[in-house]
């Protein structure tokens, strides 16, 4: 049997997969952390979140994204293609500016009409900040990494012994009481 003795299976990041991180393909959603489906943050509050983070210091693209990554304790991590349109939008805008920095990494700081633009939206993007906050302190709260490692070996244990083909109806009505019985003792827990 395939039995898991880490916290789950990673994906190509280091990160397990059942969070908001491994929905990869809007890299917005939030069903699984506090029962919220939809955007953690829609785009123009993404604007904010960056315009943020760049105001406390200049930072480059790949530097905002582990940024928010962290603030949400890896619940929400806005996705490249997110990121870089946006600070491009922000250029434009005029809030933000590049500046020199090492390597090839573009750094932005923030211009006087970006904080400005930052302090009449002042309660909005403590708002914003409050929610990533919320997410990382509700994943603090429920993460359950032993949880997840032992449905895992229990997911492994059913498929190795009823991909056989060799079971009877009589195994399959075992196997279920076992899980019934064990899903009303957590029950009672």
């Amino acid at each position: 049997m395939r039995y898991h003795g880490h916290s789950g299976s990673r994906d190509r990041h280091g990160h397990g997969r059942g969070h908001t991180r491994g929905h990869r393909s809007s890299g917005w959603s939030d069903e699984r952390h506090g029962g919220r489906r939809g955007r953690v943050v829609d785009s123009g509050e993404l604007r904010l979140v960056l315009l943020s983070l760049i105001a406390g210091e200049a930072r480059h693209g790949y530097d905002l994204i582990r940024a928010v990554e962290e603030l949400s304790a890896g619940v929400y991590v806005p996705s490249p293609g997110m990121v870089y349109p946006t600070l491009t939008m922000l250029q434009e805008m005029g809030l933000i500016q590049e500046v020199a920095s090492e390597g090839a990494r573009k750094a932005f700081s923030i211009t006087a009409e970006g904080t400005q633009h930052l302090e009449t939206r002042k309660a909005e993007v403590e708002a914003l900040m409050a929610r990533l906050g919320e997410l990382a302190a509700s994943r603090e709260r429920t993460d359950a990494g032993p949880i997840r490692r032992a449905m895992e070996n229990l997911r492994s244990a059913l498929i190795d012994r009823f991909e056989r083909g060799d079971t009877g109806n009589e195994a399959i009505h075992q196997a279920a009481a076992i899980l019934d019985e064990a899903a009303q003792r957590i029950e009672r827990l």
